[in-house]
């Protein structure tokens, strides 16, 4: 009985969510316009194609989470 509450509620939210992210970005009821960077395709070959002109530099891999790479020594004391 509660799943149905809880299922309804995260629908209705998400529908809540999507219609006011549409009505102020898409709407722009705020006002202001869509930067022409975004919408010009020739804008945007032209800044892939410089940064894929860069020059790449790198250093040693990096692990992502070393507390899982590390091997552990347990010492165990004799008492």
């Amino acid at each position: 009985m509660p799943a149905k509450y809880i299922i309804g509620s995260l629908v209705g939210s998400f529908a809540i969510a999507y219609v006011i992210d549409n009505i102020i970005a898409d709407q722009k009821i705020f006002g202001g316009t869509t930067p022409k960077t975004i919408t010009d395709k020739e804008w945007y070959a032209a800044t892939d194609k410089q940064f894929q002109a860069w020059p790449r530099t790198a250093g040693p891999p990096v692990v992502m989470n070393p507390i899982s790479r590390q091997n552990f020594i347990v010492k165990t004391s004799d008492s």
